[in-house]
């Protein structure tokens, strides 16, 4: 690492492969956000694609006993050891494991939850919708930033949220395309119960709004893209402050 970077040039660690689409597109928004000219202004990264990290809502719904976390724990023990100054990781389920992991390292993982609750209290937001898979629906772990953040939340009733986890798992990570009814009957149903926003709260669903309208969502992969560009100390195109008008 020593031989690629200078000591004063942050270094972003990355853990993906959860799903691994979700991994590209995420660096693909760092290069589209940060705002430079030249190659060399760029942030740097170091990407550990990890497909084969078990099913993060598989276990924590006691459907699998393969736990997630000892592979979340190495993989991020080696992007420190391999000169990271923070990690962030590009899976919203993988967050509810984050004390486990992050007290296990030196260096910060910046949480796309956090970072997503502070985001929506800094445009003004009251009321947002989850859309996530039932692992992280489970754990209340939107809901808790959410209410932090003294913002109002709604999350699917049992149909919308098979809804959701078909987008999820039978499209995006299947490789098949999305069925865009699905998504529409649940965004809009979310904005019938008052819903300001909804917060797309898997990468999976990232790739919904990268290829498709997604009137009203906001995307949590683009939240963590936008803060790590800012705690690398990295300039931030103009059109990327505010991630609800895009």
């Amino acid at each position: 690492m020593k031989a690629l970077f200078s000591n004063d040039t942050p270094v972003l660690g990355i853990i993906g492969g959860m799903g691994p689409m979700a991994s590209a597109y995420f660096q693909e928004l760092l290069v589209r956000m940060t705002d430079v000219r030249t190659d060399q202004e760029h942030l740097p990264t170091v990407l550990l694609n990890v497909p084969t990290i078990p099913d993060r809502t598989a276990f924590i719904l006691g459907q699998s006993e393969n736990s997630p976390v000892p592979v979340l724990q190495e993989a991020a023990g080696t992007l420190e050891a391999l000169g990271a100054s923070c990690i962030a990781i590009t899976c919203v389920t993988s967050h509810c494991f984050y004390r486990q992991v992050a007290e296990q390292i030196n260096i910060p993982w910046i949480h796309a939850v956090r970072e997503t609750a502070a985001h929506l209290k800094e445009q003004g937001v009251k009321k947002a919708g989850i859309l996530a898979t039932s692992g992280t629906i489970r754990t209340a772990l939107f809901q808790h930033f959410l209410e932090e953040a003294s913002i109002n939340w709604e999350i699917p009733d049992a149909e919308g949220q098979a809804d959701v986890m078909s987008l999820i798992y039978d499209n995006v990570k299947a490789g098949r395309p999305v069925d865009l009814d699905k998504f529409h009957r649940v965004t809009e149903k979310m904005m019938e119960r008052g819903c300001e926003v909804n917060i797309l709260g898997c990468t999976e669903l990232s790739l919904i709004k990268r290829d498709y309208p997604a009137p009203g969502c906001i995307d949590v992969l683009e939240v963590l893209a936008r803060a790590a560009i800012l705690r690398c100390g990295k300039p931030l195109g103009a059109q990327y402050r505010n991630l609800l008008g895009n």
